[in-house]
């Protein structure tokens, strides 16, 4: 059993940043953030692989980066120039192995956080 644990969401303006942190009871071979909002399907924001692939959404590409820390098995977001659109729930997912092909998509991951709110406004 893993337990992740999301920290770092709140309420920021247009343009500003925020970063996100998941603190895992292990170390996990895939590791991604998710998102959903209201009334829209669960996104994949980013994704990491334990041979260093990395995989970002297309609307979040060079406005976020996705880092993993193996010595205290945490993964953060950092999130810049961030949009209204972004609002959402942020949810941090691990496996034990994930597919460069699934590793954005959410039936491959087996553990997920509680989430964490990410709010920006205009």
């Amino acid at each position: 059993q893993v337990q992740l644990v999301e920290s770092g969401g709140g309420s920021v303006q247009a343009g500003g940043s925020l970063r996100l942190s998941c603190a895992s009871s292990r170390n996990n071979y895939c590791m991604g953030w998710f998102r959903q909002a209201p009334g829209k399907e669960r996104e994949g924001v980013a994704a990491m692989r334990g041979d260093g692939t990395i995989r970002y959404g297309d609307s979040v590409k060079g406005r976020f980066t996705i880092s993993q820390d193996n010595t205290k098995n945490t993964l953060d977001l950092q999130m810049n120039s961030l949009k209204p659109e972004d609002t959402a729930m942020y949810y941090c997912a691990a496996s034990s192995f994930c597919y460069i092909s699934n590793m954005m998509m959410g039936p491959a991951y087996g553990y997920w956080g509680q989430g964490t709110q990410v709010t920006v406004s205009s």
